[in-house]
């Protein structure tokens, strides 16, 4: 056989009674949670901000970028509702490159996927306990989701992932916001059916049991953009981008229409010092129509520390290693001047 086993991972239980999430830290999360969800159902006019770096590749650095944006949250808590990214599962194009944390705690060192799971949900109690924020990552493997299921507050299905009908019944048993990007093609009628499938009941097999599902009524979309047949890219955040899905959620009769829009991949480019002009523009075309404005629930964008990114293994500190990021500097500028346009 072509598949060799290496180790016996932990189950959920076992790691979760290794790194219990203390009973203040659960109050803080369900009290979070609330307050996120109030976006997603209209009740609240917060403007949710999905930030941190494009992978969480290191927990001093990570952790330091968090006491960072924690500061600016303090300070701008009346207009947003920032949800850190600690995205510790990277999707890989062709399978090559570096996978997250989940994979190799340590970049520079051979994979250890039982030692990535401890490295990931202790750094993300460790965020959660000092900062009070619980995070987003995003479900590369529905499997892993019951190692995170106490400590997240938002999960992504990425945009090679969203036509998989593993991600799709998983998302609609979670009791969080759920985003489903549009695939890589582009074909906003896939993101569409995602978000139906996430909104629905469901019976099939997780983690070798039968199970139902409720439905989540906080499945929604997100807008990264797209490739088109010749290998450009095709941003899908202009004013017509944000009226077309709009309609489609009226079309869809999906419940809480919401859409998040990501300001980098292919809505960018990949050009990272772009993002800021890409939100301005998205809050622009919020204030122009009142439908916009509240479709549009808020933004994410790919920080750290320093702008830019760079090989593994060479050494700067608070530097992505993935896509490159949005510097501090001009993060919390971008941060401030949303917080007065919103």
């Amino acid at each position: 056989m072509g598949m060799h086993r290496i180790n016996k991972m932990p189950s959920p239980e076992e790691l979760q009674q290794e790194f219990p999430l203390s009973g203040e830290a659960r109050q803080i999360k369900k009290a979070r949670d609330e307050e996120i969800k109030k976006v997603f159902t209209g009740e609240s006019e917060k403007f949710i901000v999905i930030i941190g770096p494009c992978s969480a590749d290191n927990e001093t650095a990570v952790m330091d970028y968090l006491g960072r944006l924690a500061g600016v949250q303090e300070k701008v808590s009346d207009k947003l509702l920032m949800i850190p990214r600690i995205y510790t599962n990277k999707p890989r194009t062709n399978g090559a490159g570096y996978k997250g944390m989940v994979h190799q705690p340590d970049p520079e060192k051979a994979p250890d996927m039982a030692a990535g799971l401890r490295s990931v949900r202790k750094l993300h109690i460790d965020a959660l306990e000092a900062f009070h924020m619980p995070a987003a990552d995003e479900m590369l493997y529905p499997g892993n989701w019951p190692y995170m299921e106490d400590i997240l507050s938002y999960v992504a299905v990425g945009a090679r992932s969203v036509e998989n009908q593993q991600h799709r019944l998983t998302v609609s048993g979670f009791d969080i916001p759920a985003g489903m990007k549009n695939p890589t093609g582009g074909d906003l009628t896939v993101m569409m059916n995602s978000i139906v499938a996430g909104q629905s009941s469901h019976n099939f097999i997780a983690n070798g049991y039968e199970v139902n599902t409720d439905g989540n009524p906080l499945t929604h979309a997100i807008l990264r953009g797209s490739v088109n047949k010749h290998g450009n890219n095709v941003p899908n955040y202009h004013y017509e981008d944000l009226a077309r899905v709009a309609y489609m959620y009226e079309k869809f009769g999906l419940a809480n229409p919401a859409v998040i829009v990501d300001a980098n991949h292919s809505n960018s480019g990949k050009q990272w010092d772009q993002q800021p002009r890409i939100v301005q523009e998205v809050l622009h075309s919020r204030s122009f129509l009142p439908e916009i404005n509240s479709l549009v629930k808020g933004i994410m964008i790919e920080s750290y520390i320093e702008d830019g990114s760079q090989p593994i293994g060479n050494g700067v500190y608070g530097q992505s290693i993935t896509d490159p990021c949005l510097g501090w500097e001009k993060t919390e500028e971008l941060l401030y001047k949303m917080a007065e346009h919103v």
